[in-house]
């Protein structure tokens, strides 16, 4: 019976985290405030519909869109978080190879990508505007992870 205490730990645990979730959290964010920070990181990151590709530099460096340092690309979403967010309800494909979900339908993104690698905040970056792209995210009931875009092609 050793592993009746680590069950019993489990069990508060849980129940802990389940009391602990703010209520205006629903349950699509599993496993709960970790999916959701998750969430609303990649919205700042990749999600813009009013972006432009002479906004790049400005638009990373306002939203702190850094690693350790300059990122050498960052891909914005030309579109509002619900119709990103649907790819992960039902408006993708699911591509059991790399894990990752398709778009059904296709966006325009632009691709910023380091011109002048500076320590960060002075990184500067160059747009490129690319039409009809379909997107591939990681999803964990939204998308938490922007994978690629990629061309329309015959399947």
């Amino acid at each position: 019976m050793k592993t009746l205490p680590g069950r019993l730990f489990l069990c508060l645990l849980l129940l802990e985290f389940s009391l602990s979730k703010p209520l205006n959290e629903t349950n699509i964010f599993e496993p709960g405030k970790v999916t959701f920070e998750r969430y609303k990181k990649f919205k700042v990151q990749h999600i813009d519909k009013e972006m432009t590709v002479q906004k790049c530099t400005a638009v990373i460096k306002q939203r702190n869109i850094y690693g350790n340092g300059c990122k050498a690309t960052n891909t914005f979403i030309l579109a509002d978080p619900n119709e990103v967010k649907s790819i992960c309800e039902g408006e993708g494909e699911y591509l059991h190879e790399s894990h990752l979900t398709k778009s059904k339908r296709q966006f325009s993104v632009v691709v910023c990508t380091l011109t002048k690698c500076a320590r960060k905040p002075r990184c500067e970056y160059e747009g490129k505007l690319h039409r009809n792209r379909f997107v591939l995210v990681q999803c964990s009931g939204v998308p938490v992870q922007y994978a690629e875009n990629i061309l329309d092609v015959a399947e």
